[in-house]
């Protein structure tokens, strides 16, 4: 694989500056979709759990679903957006979204509220896979990886803005107001595509042969070690960061006092770091390998999730807990667009944007939500999962990731055509 930096082969990607804006804007809120869906109402779980007379872990459920559901909608709409294009899907997935946001809001029951939960998600991975699949069908390498930190500067605020705005509608408002603001994002989002996206996948390139095709390119992308120690990758770095999203309301309104509107100014200052890490790895991206790029982005994750560890086991206070999440948050603005843009850029992706795509959506959300729940294993007073998982699934992905560069590398070096040679042990880079 090489890192070129410029349009994939048979597009065209010299848009007008006001044009490429409109792009980055739009196609950098529908990946948004997912922090929106989730950050918005976290000021309110502990109100939630309180209304709804249900534990804190069944109210971590509507997480867990809402996760569940991002990830199985991906891999249905990926490979859906391979065959039919991608305009069709992406709209019909945000019209799903507006109404199932709206029936959340009359949730008479946290059951009911996680069923909910989990059709929206379904329905919201549309505009997160097909995203990333239009940036895949205009730009590879190095180019890629740019532009998915430019889909950054919007996906970022939304992590930042989403509890901020939820803290402070909740002053005016009940939790099931959050979800109807929700669905007028979903609205705002499927006229945004509606009027700016274009289709990008021509039908000459769109694939053919049903369940069975589709089965056997996830079955091609899976075996594909490059593209597959990347997804792996990225999944266990979300498994950390919704280990935090969901066990942070707790352990820093519960544990250690905070108000939801100062939690919210908190959770947004640690996704600021998102977006400067992610803008700082724009920059570099061309300049300095996106491999290395990747293992500095784990290295920070998994030394602050330790830090994080030693903080809570020892006392210590949230003048070392809030640096070390900040340092665990920021972190992901190195990872995400680099292991995306590697991942996507592999042989085996090469050809089936949508369905890599599904794949690392699949990755990122099923892991995710199989880890959010354990912040909250040990009941409401102790922060030490949270702490425990986060530092493991770090240290984990960086593991992993060192021996996807290792078969990145050796894919680049080998004469096309050429098998690849067994794999050998990891070792760090």
């Amino acid at each position: 694989m090489t890192q070129t930096a410029g349009p994939a082969p048979g597009t065209t990607s010299g848009a007008a500056p006001d044009r490429r804006l409109l792009l980055i804007v739009v196609l950098g809120s529908l990946t948004a979709i997912g922090p929106l869906s989730i950050d918005l109402y976290l000021p309110a779980l502990p109100e939630l759990t309180a209304d709804l007379s249900t534990a804190a872990s069944h109210t971590q459920l509507t997480l867990t679903a809402c996760v569940a559901g991002l990830a199985l909608g991906q891999a249905f709409a990926g490979p859906l957006s391979d065959t039919m294009g991608r305009r069709r899907p992406l709209l019909a997935g945000l019209a799903a979204y507006a109404a199932a946001s709206l029936l959340c809001a009359a949730s008479p029951t946290v059951e009911t509220l996680i069923a909910l939960r989990m059709v929206q998600g379904v329905a919201g991975a549309a505009g997160i896979v097909i995203a990333r699949a239009i940036v895949r069908d205009l730009y590879q390498g190095a180019a890629a990886a740019r532009f998915f930190s430019m889909l950054m500067l919007v996906t970022g605020l939304a992590p930042i803005l989403a509890p901020v705005i939820g803290g402070q509608l909740l002053r005016l408002v009940p939790w099931q107001g959050l979800f109807a603001t929700l669905s007028g994002i979903g609205v705002a989002l499927f006229l945004g595509a509606l009027l700016v996206l274009h289709e990008t996948l021509p039908p000459a390139r769109r694939a053919t042969g049903g369940v069975r095709a589709t089965a056997a390119t996830f079955r091609t992308l899976l075996t594909d070690w490059t593209f597959a120690g990347y997804a792996l990758t990225i999944g266990l770095v979300f498994g950390a960061m919704f280990t935090y999203i969901s066990g942070s309301p707790f352990v820093l309104q519960g544990i250690y006092g905070m108000s939801p509107q100062t939690y919210g100014i908190a959770f947004g200052a640690n996704a600021l770091g998102i977006i400067t890490f992610s803008q700082v790895s724009g920059r570099l991206a061309g300049r300095v390998p996106l491999r290395l790029l990747l293992a500095a982005g784990l290295a920070l994750i998994a030394t602050g999730g330790t830090l994080l560890l030693v903080a809570v086991l020892t006392g210590a206070g949230l003048y070392v807990v809030l640096p070390s999440l900040f340092v665990i948050t920021s972190g992901q603005g190195f990872v995400l667009p680099n292991a995306t843009a590697l991942a996507l850029s592999s042989e085996s992706a090469a050809q089936a944007a949508g369905s890599g795509s599904a794949l690392l959506g699949v990755a990122q959300f099923a892991l995710g939500g199989a880890a959010a729940p354990l912040a909250g294993i040990a009941g409401p007073d102790t922060a030490v999962p949270m702490a425990a998982s986060i530092a493991g699934l770090g240290t984990l992905a960086f593991l992993v990731a060192a021996t996807a560069n290792r078969a990145s590398k050796a894919a680049a070096s080998r004469p096309a055509g050429e098998a690849e040679p067994p794999e050998k042990p990891a070792s760090a880079g």
